[in-house]
């Protein structure tokens, strides 16, 4: 066994030098130790490495981007190690990884395995809202919903200093890597690239997960062309340690019988997953079906732009919904009709694509500047909206209050006691855990 640190990812490695490397990802908010039930079976056949997210279990504190920038983070150590090829098997955001991997690296994955994981992670206002929250109170919100997330309520109370642990896990992760995470799978979305996934996959699901549930697995496999699903009874979110001896035989059984190098097969083959523990693939039922992430209101025709610039349309409506929301922008955008419809196509092209989106200024400055506009202006009917941005775009409600303060001494006192009262609401509502 070995431990190190190396571009922000702890890992170590477990099992014998020689045998082919099998690479196990984390859920969001665990460290590598949500595998231990899984490697002494596993190190029979393989050299299994694990690895903590950044932040997570006392690895350096530096925050992804995307799921894309901490593929390429984990790709980085393998490289320097030499690992070329390898199998992987990832929980929920180490899922996103294994997906990330498959698509865009497909030449590294010898064979894939997704536990608890989703094409898409619920929406993107849920995992903003979990930013804004952890941003406000910590970790503590995160910790104390831990046990309701991951585990059935049969395996908590029978269970309580596993569930303890999980908590702890949590507790103690560094909360500007759990919200820069939260960020990535609020962006993350490969529903439309899933037939690309070329390698044999496994898709694993606990019977009873709340957070990526069967649906979201019967997804994957009826949109990756070799797939396979397993459901795994008396099991929640946390399935690899939830139901250890589970999860482990169905690993085992995929790796050595899927794992494939070219035409080279590096293992004997051994016995087909049994018949009640997976299910071939086969079309998606109706409810199941991949949709879309939103359906906006057609757009007009744009006027024409001026040679060779592109139109801020897109671009637009993506930071629009990133700063006030999916669900704001759709309802406002589903609303526009023939009086309204150019105003929104209006909005989102030149507030949102033309000004939103220019390097000047951050998205905190930007929030800044529109809240005290609009406190200025007396729009109280669009503040509640940009106190929710505000929040999103990283501000606290501390750093709201204050600009408030700031606005009565330029604004007046009338306008600033009226956006305070929109304020407290708005940062109630979005600060407020989730039961």
């Amino acid at each position: 066994m070995t431990e190190t640190v190396k571009n922000t990812l702890q890992y170590r490695f477990d099992g014998p030098e020689d045998a082919p490397v099998l690479v196990l990802g984390p859920s969001l908010g665990t460290t590598w130790h949500m595998w231990d039930r899984q490697i002494p079976e596993l190190t029979r056949t393989w050299r299994v490495f694990r690895f903590d997210l950044p932040g997570h279990g006392g690895a350096p504190a530096e925050p992804v981007a995307s799921v894309g920038d901490l593929t390429g983070r984990l790709l980085s150590v393998l490289d320097g190690l030499g690992i070329q090829r390898f199998g992987y098997a990832g929980c929920s955001i180490g899922g996103a990884i294994g997906a990330e991997l498959a698509l865009r690296h497909p030449q590294r994955v010898a064979s894939l395995a997704l536990v608890a994981a989703s094409p898409r992670f619920g929406t993107a206002d849920e995992f903003r809202q979990r930013g804004v929250i952890v941003r406000t109170n910590g970790m503590e919100p995160m910790a104390a919903s831990t046990p309701g997330r991951w585990f059935t309520p049969a395996f908590a109370a029978a269970q309580p200093a596993i569930v303890e642990w999980a908590v702890q896990m949590v507790r103690t992760t560094d909360p500007g890597c759990y919200i820069a995470a939260c960020e990535a799978l609020a962006a993350f979305d490969v529903r439309p690239e899933l037939g690309r996934i070329a390698v044999p996959t496994l898709v694993v699901v606990g019977e009873q997960d709340q957070v990526t549930g069967p649906a979201d697995a019967r997804t994957l496999v009826a949109g990756i062309p070799d797939a396979r699903l397993a459901l795994v009874p008396g099991a929640s979110h946390l399935t690899p340690v939830e139901q250890p001896a589970a999860v482990t035989d169905l690993l085992v059984r995929h790796f050595g019988s899927a794992w494939e190098d070219g035409s080279t097969t590096l293992l004997a083959p051994v016995p087909p997953l049994p018949a009640a523990a997976a299910e071939a693939p086969a079309p998606a039922p109706a409810d199941a079906a991949p949709q879309p992430a939103h359906t906006p209101a057609a757009a007009p025709d744009p006027e024409p732009l001026a040679a060779g610039r592109p139109d801020p349309y897109d671009e637009g409506l993506k930071v629009r919904r990133e700063v006030l929301g999916e669900a704001y922008v759709d309802a406002a955008l589903a609303g526009a009709d023939d009086m309204t419809g150019d105003f929104q196509d209006l909005l989102t092209r030149y507030a949102w694509g033309e000004i939103w989106t220019r390097d000047g200024l951050d998205r905190r400055t930007r929030s800044v500047i529109a809240l005290t506009a609009l406190v200025a202006g007396g729009r109280q009917e669009s503040l509640s909206a940009h106190v929710r941005a505000a929040l999103r775009n990283g501000l606290t409600p501390a750093e709201i209050r204050e600009v408030l303060l700031q606005t009565a001494v330029y604004c007046g006192v009338p306008a600033a006691h009226a956006a305070f009262e929109t304020a407290r609401e708005v940062v109630r509502q979005e600060t407020t855990p989730q039961p």
